[in-house]
């Protein structure tokens, strides 16, 4: 008898879900993909830091190898000297090496 109950009860509710299931998918919109070079393109273009216009603390969490002596040495600089002309001049700084600057220079331009 409880058999009998439980499976009168249990079958609407698998006989439903197919539909429940494929009703679901079918209101899921597909995600809009980017190609390599629009995505490339975009994150070149949003990545990269002013030096004559970034704070020391935007410098501190954008560039690997700088912390916080560094990046206020790099502001210290642009204030005593003026704005940089180029990304080479960062050369110039105590403690920046040619390393730390390629390994931070597609992160950095001059505006």
């Amino acid at each position: 008898m409880r058999n009998t109950v439980l499976s009168y009860l249990l079958l609407p509710l698998f006989a439903a879900l197919p539909l429940t299931l494929h009703a679901a998918q079918t209101t899921v919109s597909q995600p809009v993909v980017a190609t390599a070079t629009q995505s490339t393109e975009l994150q070149t273009k949003t990545s990269r830091i002013d030096l004559n216009n970034a704070d020391a603390l935007t410098l501190q969490h954008n560039l690997n190898g700088i912390g916080k002596a560094k990046a206020e040495a790099i502001v210290a600089y642009r204030e005593a000297n003026g704005p940089f002309d180029s990304v080479d001049e960062l050369l110039e700084i105590k403690g920046i090496g040619s390393a730390l600057l390629e390994r931070n220079r597609e992160k950095l331009t001059v505006d």
